[in-house]
């Protein structure tokens, strides 16, 4: 057997070897990150040390969630592995929003989005496609979710047209902050508003009127039961919550001086670097799933986190700003934003129209996600 059991099987070297393992090895920079940070030294060694230490501690978010989700099949498992594993994006987000960095925040959230889409969704195929002709998972359930993105599309472009014709224009990717009028801010609190509104929605389709459909009767299996408790889960759970709440706290404070001192603009750095390790708990999750063969559970994982994004973590962030930090967050995206979000909703439509997957798939996903990554560098 592969996994969580053969790693707890094989002793605690092993363990740490193994493709569950390794992500621990990374605790050190937690410490070190902390003490980096107090020293005062290189913003770019706080960086990488404070998103280095993010991943372990990501992990042990995602195993916990993993342990739950076992119990409760893979809606719901898909689910509480999304809402737990876009805690740290929501983590970083809120200090970068306190210190007014509004276009990384909207970068790191298009990132999240296009992320779990291509690369999360693309490594999960080519993993879990490796060595089997092809993969299954439930077509209705999948194209649901895609269709919500599509909402969530027409929402966030809305606000940017306006802002086109009627404001000042797009930003540029390489703003920071850029000061809006109050009619697209209003039109963003009042569009956050429905955006929530048709989250709770589909929670209510998935979990209750359509149950049978996103979670089917779940038998699990012995050979794999999971050891952890309840409690044990939860507990984890909260400890992985407080690790990452301080790892964000510092990655953030030293983002924009490790930018400048790089060469890479806050925009990547927001868009793939502080998006890249803000999810990597699911991430992680969704490939190991995949690889078990388990490709509702991963599909769930990763097209349901780029649902959530987009139509509660985002709004959430928009009304938040009204309280928190030196002014409201509009949804005004730049033009790189807005090709890449509509790009990556169109392929989910597609790639879960079928209802299965291959291996070559998951390749063509990583190349559109390359692609994506190398323009957001030239930006």
């Amino acid at each position: 057997m592969t996994g969580a059991t053969s790693g707890r099987r094989a002793g605690p070297r092993a363990f740490l070897l193994s493709s569950d393992g390794w992500p621990y090895l990374l605790v050190p920079f937690i410490p070190l990150a902390i003490v980096l940070d107090l020293a005062g030294v290189s913003a770019v060694a706080i960086f990488f040390a404070s998103a280095l230490g993010v991943i372990p501690t990501a992990a042990l978010m995602g195993r916990a969630t993993e342990e739950l989700a076992a119990r409760s099949g893979p809606g719901v498992g898909g689910l509480l592995n999304v809402t737990f594993g876009n805690a740290p994006e929501l983590i970083i987000a809120l200090f970068a929003l306190e210190k007014g960095l509004h276009e990384v925040v909207k970068a790191s959230l298009t990132g999240s989005v296009i992320g779990n889409i291509l690369l999360v969704l693309g490594m999960s195929m080519f993993v879990g496609g490796l060595g089997r002709e092809k993969q299954e998972f439930n077509r209705v359930a999948a194209g649901a979710q895609s269709s919500m993105l599509l909402l969530a599309a027409v929402a966030l472009v809305m606000p940017a047209i306006f802002e086109g014709i009627n404001g000042s224009g797009l930003p540029s990717p390489g703003a920071e902050r850029v000061a809006y009028d109050g009619d697209v801010e209003h039109l963003s609190l009042v569009v956050a508003l429905v955006l929530i509104a048709s989250y709770g929605a589909g929670l209510v389709f998935s979990l209750k009127t359509h149950r049978s459909l996103f979670n089917p009767p779940h038998e699990p299996d012995e050979e794999e039961a999971q050891p952890w408790s309840v409690r044990r889960s939860v507990g984890a759970l909260a400890l992985a919550g407080v690790a990452v709440a301080v790892m964000s706290e510092i990655l953030v404070g030293s983002i924009s001086e490790a930018a400048t001192s790089i060469g890479l603009t806050e925009f990547f750095v927001g868009a793939i670097v502080v998006a890249t390790v803000g999810n990597a708990a699911e991430h992680w999750v969704a490939v190991l799933v995949a690889h078990k063969n388990k490709m509702d559970l991963s599909v769930n994982i990763a097209i349901g986190s780029s649902a959530q994004i987009a139509l509660f973590v985002a709004p959430v962030l928009v009304l938040v700003s009204f309280v928190l930090g030196p002014g409201p967050m509009p949804l005004v995206f730049n033009g790189f934003e807005l090709g890449a979000f509509l790009l990556a909703v169109l392929i989910a439509n597609h790639v879960t129209a079928e209802g299965e997957s291959t291996w070559f798939e998951g390749v063509q996903l990583l190349c559109v996600y390359a692609v994506v990554a190398l323009a957001f560098a030239f930006a």
